[in-house]
């Protein structure tokens, strides 16, 4: 299948849409004929990006912080001043964490839920009613392969990730009868900045690339490999290199995942 058609003059809203699988993302779908709405809290990034894009001037600037969305539809009636629909929503803001459980503060537990959970839950709530409203629409979510299993100092973060499933399982079951859809990427290992704005135990960034990423999956790979899953409505698609075994020890030889995967590096 040809991704790239499906994409041709659809309205897509990214979070995270800075850096990282976000930049990638709208790099991509601007290519394929896309409008993009993005979405981060930095505006520099944001008119950086903007400008790389092709057809800058079909695609809106929405900065926002997924900690502090005190009023959402106000972001949902500007895209739909602009365009008149939004077609898919692409979760992928937040914000990871390196610190041990018994180090990381609730301050920051609550913190990393608020943006990794909340937040991202919020928007999915605001685009709803309108994708009820056209019949139609999708939810691409970006959660871990942490969301599969909890790994040293990720406790939070992983937990975040998890509960992102357990919340769009749910929906997707409630509203396939209205013509949306959801499918859920679990990126493992890729090459992305992820690891600099991880929180440590008291919140403030890591500040260094992690080998784990540095070594990771290019980014461009694990971007197409999610935008095809989402093309082909796939309701979950994991990406990366051979830290993905893990998950099918865990599930078919728990005893063997318990063995080895603790003794992995966290970083």
């Amino acid at each position: 299948m040809n991704h790239a058609a499906y994409y041709h003059n659809k309205v897509i809203w990214i979070t995270g849409a800075s850096s990282g699988i976000g930049a990638e993302l709208a790099l991509q779908l601007a290519k394929a004929d896309a409008k993009l709405v993005l979405s981060a809290r930095d505006v520099l990034k944001l008119n950086e990006l903007k400008g790389q894009l092709k057809n800058p001037e079909q695609h809106l600037i929405l900065p926002l912080d997924l900690s502090q969305l005190n009023d959402v539809n106000s972001y949902t009636d500007q895209i739909l001043a602009k365009y008149g629909r939004i077609d898919i929503l692409i979760n992928n803001g937040g914000v990871s964490q390196r610190a041990s459980a018994n180090d990381t503060s609730m301050e920051v537990n609550r913190q990393l839920m608020e943006v990794n959970f909340f937040g991202n839950i919020a928007l999915a709530k605001a685009v709803l009613p309108i994708f009820r409203t056209q019949k139609a629409g999708q939810f691409l979510v970006v959660s871990s392969i942490a969301g599969k299993f909890g790994f040293h100092l990720r406790s939070i973060y992983s937990a975040s990730k998890a509960a992102l499933v357990g919340y769009y399982e749910s929906l997707a079951m409630e509203e396939a009868t209205n013509g949306i859809r959801v499918s859920i990427a679990f990126p493992g290992k890729i090459n992305t900045p992820i690891s600099k704005s991880a929180l440590t135990s008291e919140g403030a960034a890591h500040g260094q690339m992690d080998q784990n990423q540095a070594s990771g999956m290019p980014v461009e790979q694990c971007v197409s490999q999610m935008l095809h899953a989402l093309a082909s409505g796939k309701k979950e698609v994991l990406i990366g290199g051979k830290e993905l075994i893990a998950v099918q020890l865990k599930r078919f030889l728990p005893r063997l995942f318990w063995k080895i995967i603790p003794k992995q590096s966290a970083t």
